[in-house]
Formats: structure tokens, C-alpha cells, sequence
């Protein structure tokens, strides 16, 4: 099972540099991967750094770490223009980019602002529909071709996000209670899926690589600090 560093780029960590600088840091101790929310607003905090180009900075300052934002909801965002970023980043960081996409939210205001839409059914036709349209972009439609893996993030237990994350490579639960319910998702799944779950940094994670988890991120929650993270770069993988 695969390690990664999941954190909101908020408050303190509101800064590319700084992201950019814990990234480098976590590559050099050996971990795998180096996730960052992927919010306009959140309530909790003024201060919300674009993930994108906090990703940009990120992949400028490593080379092995897998990199992506967990998760972008499509659709607030037009797909031609989110393809474009994501072969962009795809071609800079050496095919290292994973895109995690969802639903996405409103309780933070997020579609607040004109023209978005609020309705959860439209925004989950809109995030197949835009899906679709990505497939086609990165095959060929807009140069250059690029292959950027897709997981797809749910909560826990609504099965419709489970389905749509069979069709891509990798499923994200939220709000899991437990390994338990995570082995029930995973024999859901086709075999050689990605299965990404989030906890607590240094938390014992056997359990979860035993009901199926290929990847354990750890979290830092909506007011993350540079020490923490730090701190928690240095706990030696198992």
C-alpha cells in the first residue's frame, strides 16, 4: 500500500512555495504521493490557495510523487478548459498527475457564485456529461493525447459514485466508518482498482491494506499546519 500527503492548501498552507517545499520534503523521505483539497471558498477559512497552481509548483519540485486533487467537482468547470490544465500538468510533471473528481459540496458555498448550478442531480449529470467530453479531449480531440488517470470520490454508503468509479481507475470513499465497510465497497469493484482511503497521520493502517486499500493518505484537516505535516513526514513507512 501506497503512502501520500493529503492536505487543504488553507491558512497557513494557503502558499504554492510552501506546499511546493512540504512536497520535496515528502519525496525525499520516501512517500509516494501529495494530494491538496480543491475549493473557491471554504467558510472555516479566508485564505484558499488555487490547487492547480499549487500542483503546478509541486510538480516543479519533485519527480516521483504522484501529485492530483482530491476532488475537483467538474461541474463547476468547463471541461475543454479543465482538459487543457490537466494535460498541461500532465506533460510537465512526466505523467505523474491523478485527477480525483466528485460531486462536490455546497454547505462551504461553493456554488454560490452566478451561474453555477446547486441542484445535486443536475451537478451529477453535469459530472458525466464532463467526464464524457474529458475522455474525448485527452484521446485526441484537443492535442497533444495525454492518459490522465481518474478516481472518483463518494460517500459512504451511496452506491451511484461506486458504479461511476468502476468505469475510471480509482475510488476515493468518504466518511467510511471503518475497514469493514471498505472490504464491502472493494468487492464491488474490478479487480487491479485504485482504493484510496484518509485517516490520521501515523494511525496504524493494516487494516485498511487488508480490506483493500491501495493507498493510505494522510489527512491534516480544515486548518492544516507545516509543522504537522512535517511531523508527520517523518513517521518511518511500515
Amino acid at each position: 500500500m501506497r503512502r501520500g500527503i493529503f492536505v487543504a492548501p488553507f491558512g497557513e498552507l494557503a502558499d504554492a512555495a510552501l506546499l511546493a517545499g512540504l512536497a520535496a520534503e515528502a519525496e525525499a523521505a520516501g512517500w509516494d504521493g501529495f494530494f491538496l483539497w480543491d475549493h473557491i471558498v471554504y467558510t472555516e477559512t479566508s485564505d484558499v490557495a488555487d490547487p492547480w497552481v499549487a500542483l503546478t509548483a509541486v510538480a516543479m519540485r519533485s519527480e516521483r510523487l504522484t501529485i492530483g486533487p482530491l476532488v475537483t467537482p467538474v461541474a463547476r468547470r468547463r471541461p475543454h478548459k479543465l482538459a487543457r490544465e490537466t494535460a498541461t500538468l500532465q506533460r510537465l510533471s512526466g505523467g505523474r498527475l491523478v485527477l480525483g473528481i466528485g460531486l462536490g459540496g455546497e454547505r462551504h458555498g461553493e456554488f454560490a457564485f452566478p451561474g453555477e448550478e446547486t441542484d445535486a442531480r443536475e451537478r451529477a449529470r453535469l459530472l458525466d456529461e464532463g467526464l464524457e467530453r474529458l475522455q474525448a479531449y485527452w484521446g485526441g480531440e484537443l492535442r497533444p493525447a495525454v492518459e490522465v488517470p481518474v478516481w472518483v470520490a463518494g460517500r459512504y454508503p451511496n452506491r451511484r459514485p461506486l458504479r461511476r468509479a468502476a468505469r475510471f481507475d480509482g475510488y476515493f470513499p468518504i466518511d467510511l466508518p471503518g475497514p469493514e465497510a471498505l472490504a464491502e465497497l472493494v468487492a464491488e469493484l474490478p479487480d487491479g482498482h485504485e482504493v484510496i482511503v484518509t485517516g490520521e497521520p501515523g494511525e496504524d493502517t493494516a487494516a485498511w491494506e487488508r480490506a483493500g486499500a491501495t493507498w493510505f493518505l494522510a489527512g491534516f484537516g480544515r486548518d492544516p499546519k507545516a509543522a504537522d505535516v512535517r511531523a508527520a513526514i517523518a513517521i518511518p513507512a511500515e
